[in-house]
């Protein structure tokens, strides 16, 4: 009896009916950045729903609180010496106006170490509710979304994974592309399929519909991280401070970020903050006006600040008032509508006023991208997100479980596809190699290392070739 290998009969399958060097070449980069990056694609799809339906649903400050409007709300300065007398030693930090008449205010109240968010009734200044700031599901789903709960150790991984990713889409439309006779149907599910071709057709079918939403959301999320994007997109498209004309103090607008959630708008994060105590600005105040919370909160409706938008005490000698309203913080359902304005504290002059329009073409790409990512955009974009989420979560546990019933049983090994010897047009396969890791430094470090171990170490060492082979 003729005994058959079954793994060469899987490969044949997945090959196609006459074998292909190239696609087995994309198959073999798409398991093993599927390797690495399977695990993070579900924390990330998972922790997102989370924060998605958190925010949807009580609001990321908590401030989905209902009350019933009785007359004219009472002077923001009332509210906040309610929220202030609650937290015993609080200083007032931060109100948050509400996004409707019959929702309340919130205010940020610091006693110590602690950062305490007070919901007050805007109506009758009763104190509504008081939770901790960032201590909610949100902000642990935020943490482990952004860095694993292990600080730049995780978001260096998480790097890693978002940019694997590209590879691992890459390679994916590469082998899903259609071939021969196959035509549009690639683009529906075979159910009549059995086994693994079943899991397979759904695999690759929902794996392309999804991948150019998936390719946007890697991009704005890497933004975001500590190498591809602090370094390098963000620092070339950041808000040039000097265009104000105004003295800068020496901390940045990230300094109004707390932990890993990210509340200033990417344009401006790593843009230093004017300063307080000069004659410059423009007409902001009226003259000799006292410049104060319910001033400053008039001032800010005067300019076409309404509903919910944010406004920061001056914090030192050199602080300003600052007023925003911005994609990162939930504020609006309209990206466009982003404004940052900052007040001199004792003359109450207008030291910086930024808006959508002054971001650069990358800045604005971010202020929409990010309210699509995080689903501020209306219910059509939270029920967007969702599918998207739970897709890539059976994109993952679909490639793992074709794996499963691939590999022989009680092998002991991976059983990752075979690279196959004088793999065709090998030059085009090295540029967009090249290209990926041009564009995202991770990517091309961890492209070199698997390369490394592929043809340096593991032809050296049969039992660790073994075991990964």
């Amino acid at each position: 009896m003729v005994s058959i290998d079954p793994t060469q009969t899987l490969q044949a399958e997945d090959a196609a009916p006459s074998p292909n060097k190239l696609y087995l070449a994309a198959w073999r980069w798409h398991f093993y950045a599927g390797l690495y990056v399977i695990p993070f694609l579900i924390t990330l799809a998972l922790t997102g729903l989370i924060m998605l339906w958190v925010s949807t649903l009580s609001g990321r400050d908590g401030e989905w609180i209902s009350v019933v409007p009785t007359g004219e709300a009472l002077a923001v300065s009332t509210l906040a010496q309610s929220a202030t007398e609650s937290v015993t030693g609080g200083t007032l930090v931060q109100y948050i106006a509400p996004r409707a008449p019959d929702l309340a205010a919130i205010f940020r109240v610091d006693a110590g170490d602690d950062a305490i968010m007070v919901a007050v009734n805007p109506y009758t200044a009763e104190v509504l509710s008081e939770m901790p700031r960032r201590a909610g599901l949100y902000d642990l789903a935020n943490e482990i979304h952004g860095t694993l709960l292990l600080g730049v150790t995780g978001d260096r991984m998480i790097e890693i994974a978002a940019s694997l990713a590209m590879v691992l889409v890459a390679t994916g439309l590469y082998l899903w592309w259609p071939r021969r006779t196959q035509g549009l149907r690639v683009f529906v599910p075979n159910l009549a399929a059995r086994g693994r071709l079943l899991w397979k057709s759904l695999h690759s079918t929902i794996g392309a519909w999804v991948s150019v939403i998936l390719v946007f959301f890697l991009i704005s999320g890497l933004s975001w991280a500590g190498i591809w994007g602090e370094k390098f997109v963000q620092a070339w498209n950041t808000f040039p401070a000097e265009k104000w004309g105004a003295p800068l103090s020496d901390v940045t607008h990230a300094s109004m970020n707390h932990g890993a959630v990210k509340e200033v708008p990417w344009a401006l994060e790593q843009t230093p903050m004017p300063a307080s105590g000069s004659e410059a600005g423009a007409d902001g105040l009226a003259a000799n006006a006292p410049v104060t919370l319910d001033s400053v909160t008039a001032f800010a409706h005067q300019i076409g600040f309404e509903n919910r938008f944010q406004l920061n005490l001056p914090a030192g000698e050199e602080g300003v008032w600052t007023v925003s309203r911005d994609s990162m913080s939930n504020d609006s359902t309209r990206p466009t509508d982003d404004r940052t304005v900052h007040i001199d504290q004792y003359t109450g002059k207008i030291l910086a006023d930024v808006r959508f329009a002054d971001y650069s073409i990358y800045g604005k790409g971010m202020a929409v991208g990010i309210a699509l990512h995080e689903g501020d955009l209306g219910w059509w974009n939270v029920a967007l997100n969702t599918i998207f989420c739970l897709s890539v979560i059976f994109v993952a546990v679909s490639g793992a479980v074709m794996w499963w019933m691939r590999r022989p049983s009680g092998a002991g090994r991976l059983a990752a596809p075979p690279m196959p010897r004088d793999v065709p047009l090998w030059q085009g396969a090295v540029l967009v190699g090249l290209a990926i890791s041009l564009a995202f430094p991770m990517a091309g470090l961890t492209l070199l290392a698997v390369l490394a171990l592929d043809v340096l170490i593991l032809p050296r060492i049969p039992a660790l070739r073994r075991v990964l082979s």
